[in-house]
């Protein structure tokens, strides 16, 4: 009797520790973080990962009940090892909601794995326009290239910058900053006098450049993804072509707040159009500067800003359905607004993408370091590459 007393008492032990664990189960929350930590754009998942981890220490590990459980993989920027990774978190990891994406292939391999999941996707990086149509679970807190090199193009235009050549790199964010730039110069009145697009992967832009300079254009535009932008710098400064007369201007991929401080001086006076730059005087980013160098010890990029904000979408969601995933976590967080980092955002419930502020930048030497600063804003900027 007592042998049986003891096997019934384990057995109800047992199984209300089975059901403790399913209700634990359910209670848990689970972000599946898809960057590069290693590879040409490592320093893209450095960011991203950092600004993840600071807006949960910020913010709390519990939304609307539920525990939020954060995994990290790294994909190394290769498109096939993010949808290997992306369906090894959403079928054994069982992950609520996937993330990161340092590259725009790396979303496009993905995509097809959170409509068949119904999984929704927050894209943080990745940049090319069509993105967030490849499925309707995209929504995206990062930019698109159409948003920040048109502005460029206009200003350009009207500071005397007629004769452009344009060079970047060969793939989807790329071509989108080439299609709209000629665009918009072009209709200002200007010429693109020769496009020229660089492999993406170990480029050598030294025979783009010694072109540029042959050609004597009055500026050079550049998008090439974050992290070779100082070899375009150190490359230009190498053949003369500031000294030549001919303005090195771009998107800011290209004056990365990461990178910036070890462009030297050949950065100064660069003009670049883009969404963030570390040094935006707004209390709120002050504030989050300091907190990100405190914790991760380097200053926050357009990338950091980007992970940060897409934390954001996920809580204020989570918050919105009361702990619900899937398809009504979507419809929440793309009807969302708020005050980032950067300035005023929303997403575009149409199109799920980003609504921001464009800033119009000059790497300027303050306080002893490089600094992108801000000399004029557009703002609301929807991508115009969904312009109906």
């Amino acid at each position: 009797m007592k042998k049986r007393s003891f096997l019934g008492a384990s057995a109800l032990a047992l199984a209300a520790a089975l059901g403790s664990t399913a209700v634990l189960a359910q209670d848990v929350f689970k972000v599946g973080l898809i960057v590069p930590m290693t590879g040409q754009q490592a320093t893209t998942g450095k960011q991203i990962e950092a600004a993840v981890k600071l807006y949960i220490a910020q913010n709390g590990d519990t939304v609307a009940g539920k525990k939020i459980q954060l995994i990290v993989k790294d994909d190394t920027s290769i498109p096939d090892v993010t949808k290997r990774l992306a369906q090894e978190l959403v079928v054994q990891d069982k992950v609520d909601v996937l993330a990161g994406m340092g590259i725009t292939p790396s979303a496009f391999a993905t995509a097809p794995i959170a409509t068949q999941s119904k999984t929704p996707l927050v894209v943080m990086a990745a940049a090319t326009s069509s993105i967030t149509l490849s499925s309707p679970f995209i929504v995206r807190t990062s930019m698109t290239l159409p948003q920040t090199s048109s502005p460029l193009a206009d200003w350009a235009a009207k500071n005397g910058m007629k004769k452009v050549v344009t060079l970047v790199s060969d793939y989807g964010p790329g071509i989108d900053a080439e299609k709209f730039f000629t665009a918009r110069l072009t209709a200002a009145g200007g010429t693109v006098v020769e496009s020229m697009r660089a492999p993406m992967r170990n480029p050598d832009f030294a025979p783009f450049l010694q072109k540029v300079r042959d050609l004597k254009p009055d500026a050079l535009f550049v998008f090439v993804p974050s992290g070779a932008g100082a070899a375009v710098m150190k490359q230009f400064q190498e053949r003369g072509m500031d000294k030549a007369g001919i303005k090195l201007i771009g998107t800011g991929d290209l004056t990365d707040d990461d990178q910036l401080n070890g462009m030297g001086d050949v950065a100064l006076g660069v003009v670049t159009s883009m969404q963030y730059s570390a040094y935006h005087p707004s209390a709120k980013n002050k504030s989050f500067v300091a907190a990100f160098k405190k914790a991760s010890g380097f200053r926050p990029n357009f990338f950091a800003v980007g992970g940060y904000d897409g934390m954001h979408v996920i809580y204020e969601g989570l918050k919105a359905t009361k702990g619900q995933g899937g398809e009504a976590l979507v419809n929440a967080m793309k009807n969302l607004k708020w005050e980032s980092p950067r300035g005023p955002v929303s997403l575009d419930p149409e199109t799920r993408d980003i609504v921001q502020n464009i800033y119009l930048s000059k790497v300027e030497r303050k306080d002893g370091e490089l600094y992108n600063v801000e000399f004029d804003v557009i703002k609301d900027v929807k991508d115009p590459g969904k312009a109906k």
